[in-house]
């Protein structure tokens, strides 16, 4: 399963859906994330529960590490599905409203062939298969 920093977030931040997140991500044989994620991450963090940068990334270091994810990474083939997903379901082009790192988040589960782990309905608005 890909983690995408939404899920991060809301683990670490313990938001209302985290612990449903959290168990998803406890019955995974084999997780995943990127430095896209884990750099959208921290400064989501360091924002919302008003952390230094580097408090906040050590705690997202802290939990890719405990929940022995690896950070894969971001490569051109990557890019390449980061720029379709947005030309099909980028923001201002399709409901699902998907940014630069839902992008990569959807190019990289694309990529490996596993699901993606998130918080909110953008992705589920997509043909990513959903954790």
């Amino acid at each position: 399963m890909f983690i995408d920093a939404s899920a991060i977030i809301a683990i670490i931040a313990k938001e209302k859906d985290g612990n449903d997140l959290l168990a998803t991500l406890d019955r995974a044989p084999e997780c995943f994330t990127s430095p896209v994620a884990v750099y959208e991450a921290s400064l989501g963090l360091a924002r919302v529960l008003c952390l230094s940068i580097a408090d906040a990334e050590q705690l997202v270091a802290d939990l890719i590490e405990i929940k022995r994810a690896e950070i894969v990474p971001i490569r051109s083939e990557t890019c390449v599905i980061a720029l379709e997903a947005f030309s099909r379901f980028g923001k201002g082009r399709h409901p699902a409203k998907l940014n630069m790192g839902d992008c990569f988040a959807y190019a990289c589960a694309k990529q490996l062939g596993v699901p993606l782990l998130f918080k909110g309905d953008n992705f589920a608005k997509t043909d990513i298969e959903v954790a």
